[in-house]
């Protein structure tokens, strides 16, 4: 179950956005008069479709893509009996390169506008929650393996990063810090500023959510949530609402602090000041051998939480779209220095994977935008066979003045694909090695 849910929703995403992408093609083609051949989400073999005026629209049996087939284009169908005849008015060739030009720039206008809708939307209905700066600096934070490896310690107090002040926690591992060059946080170490450098290609410490969590986390002051049957805990009378102050006489203030103490007494008993509605108590318990003694916890530590009018949400959900945009152009580029390990690369099982085994709305349609916006930057990209060769070929022709022959345009074409195909191959890969190392 937990596989069909996470393929649902790589199949929905993909099949809103690669629809709304030649959707954009197809709108601004027949706008200028152009013949619409075909339009289909997914690719051949075809498991259904209908005929509407001119344009037959069908849904593909592989869902990893769409294609918008339009008379007189030199596309991936290689239609080479069309493109030998004389052009006609209504063909893709016959009309202006400005025209041609939109029509290629359609499907990436529509995957900007809808990644920045699907933020803007977000934003306004769901605001922000997050711990603050000043949240971190008053608490300090947890070090965890991946964060303990860089040089962070428990309760270093982060001032900035890169010398300039942060708002949300998040942005501690965000790409803006991971993927700067000679990038550094601040931190207020006891009293003295420490600087912890960002190693080169600290980011592909990050290859899953999983290592996120393995990073650095605020620390919170907490009580005690739920007592588990028949667990030290409950043989020792904890209750709903005790706060554990001190273990062993060792003060506890963060839940981090007890996790470490236990910890260091596992199979052993510990000795537990507890303060319950103003009063404080000894209690003697026993440690289980995984260093617990069976309580859930819940922190007194309340998130900011921030909303935003409709103005303000079309500005910030904007700036999120597009931070997407410059996020992955960084990491693109990075990738060709060898600094961001292209193991990063994933594919549809990638993809899959980051949606998650649960169906939560919030997440779908925040990945969702994420994608629109990342398959809008590399459909621009120079690549031929994506709009970005097209339109790096018709701003060649409206420069110049002259157009490359269809000779040309088909050979590039076909190499496009086949760098395509290798790219697609390569990213399945990945995925596929990345399920069997756990990596």
């Amino acid at each position: 179950m937990d596989t069909l849910i996470m393929v649902g929703q790589l199949l929905l995403g993909l099949s809103i956005l690669v629809g709304l992408h030649e959707l954009g093609h197809l709108l601004t083609a027949k706008m200028f008069g152009m013949r619409v051949e075909k339009f289909s989400i997914g690719f051949p073999p075809k498991i259904i479709g209908f005929q509407w005026g001119e344009t037959e629209y069908s849904i593909g049996a592989i869902p990893l893509g769409g294609f918008v087939k339009i008379s007189g284009m030199v596309d991936e169908s290689m239609d080479k009996d069309q493109l030998s005849a004389e052009p006609q008015p209504w063909e893709f060739r016959s009309k202006p390169a400005w025209q041609r030009l939109i029509v290629m720039l359609g499907g990436i206008i529509v995957n900007v506008v809808t990644g920045i809708i699907i933020f803007v939307v977000l934003v306004h209905q769901r605001g922000e929650t997050y711990y603050s700066r000043d949240q971190v600096i008053e608490n300090g934070i947890v070090a965890y393996e991946i964060g303990q490896q860089i040089g962070f310690q428990d309760g270093d107090k982060v001032l900035d990063i890169n010398g300039q002040p942060y708002v949300s926690i998040n942005e501690l591992s965000g790409g803006e810090a991971l993927l700067s060059s000679g990038g550094y946080y601040s931190v207020d170490r006891g009293g003295e500023v420490v600087k912890i450098d960002i190693p080169r290609g600290f980011i592909n410490s990050f290859s899953n959510e999983e290592s996120m969590s393995k990073f650095i986390n605020i620390r919170f002051p907490f009580e005690i949530q739920e007592v588990a049957p028949k667990s030290a805990a409950e043989a020792i009378g904890l209750q709903k609402g005790d706060k554990i102050i001190a273990v062993n006489d060792r003060p506890i203030e963060y839940f981090n602090e007890l996790q470490t103490s236990l910890g260091e007494l596992k199979g052993e008993k510990a000795e537990l000041t507890i303060q319950r509605n103003g009063e404080i108590l000894s209690k003697t318990a026993d440690v289980s051998a995984e260093g617990t003694i069976g309580i859930a916890i819940n922190s007194l530590l309340s998130p900011v939480v921030k909303k935003y009018a409709i103005g303000e949400s079309i500005a910030k959900g904007t700036q999120r779209a597009f931070g997407v945009v410059i996020v992955n152009a960084k990491a693109l580029g990075k990738m060709f220095t060898g600094e961001v390990s292209a193991k990063n690369v994933s594919g549809p099982i990638g993809m899959a994977q980051i949606y998650g085994n649960q169906w939560d709305w919030v997440k779908f349609w925040t990945i969702t935008g994420l994608i629109s916006m990342i398959l809008a930057f590399m459909n621009l990209l120079p690549i031929p066979a994506l709009d970005g060769g097209h339109v790096m070929f018709l701003l060649y022709e409206m420069i110049s003045g002259r157009s490359p022959s269809d000779k040309f345009l088909e050979n590039a074409q076909k190499v496009g694909m086949v760098l395509l195909l290798a790219l697609m191959v390569f990213a399945i890969g990945n995925d596929i090695l990345k399920l069997f190392t756990g990596s």
